[in-house]
């Protein structure tokens, strides 16, 4: 369950500044943010972005789990990196889905979570 019930929306805002601020950093390719808090309770945010190879997918996912920690946010899990074409870092109130760009094709995340109308922002 997300963290929201428990924490002030700024502190979920802050978080999602670090994300998109280490993601920047390390130059991911097409950041969207998809607001999520109305359809679901395991988080408030997911953030897709893509990677221009497997190193740099697992680079981007490493930076963004290392930033989270350095300003006091503990990610709950990072899946995917072996393979390192789609990392998930968990993060509990922002989920980021950090993707090789055919995988981010197939899966199509966005689409999936924008049924019903709900406007995806670009960062």
């Amino acid at each position: 369950m997300s963290n929201s019930q428990d924490k002030p929306a700024a502190d979920s805002d802050r978080l999602l500044e670090i994300v998109l601020a280490a993601l920047d950093d390390m130059k991911g390719v097409d950041v969207r943010v998809i607001d999520v808090r109305e359809m679901t309770s395991i988080t408030d945010r997911m953030v897709v972005v893509s990677g221009t190879s497997t190193r740099h997918v697992k680079a981007l996912a490493d930076h963004v789990a290392l930033q989270a920690k350095q300003h006091g946010y503990q990610p709950l899990g990072v899946e995917g990196e072996h393979a390192a074409e789609w990392v998930l870092v968990d993060l509990v109130d922002v989920v980021v889905h950090v993707m090789m760009p055919e995988i981010r094709e197939f899966y199509a995340l966005e689409k999936l979570w924008s049924v019903g109308g709900r406007n995806n922002a670009s960062a």
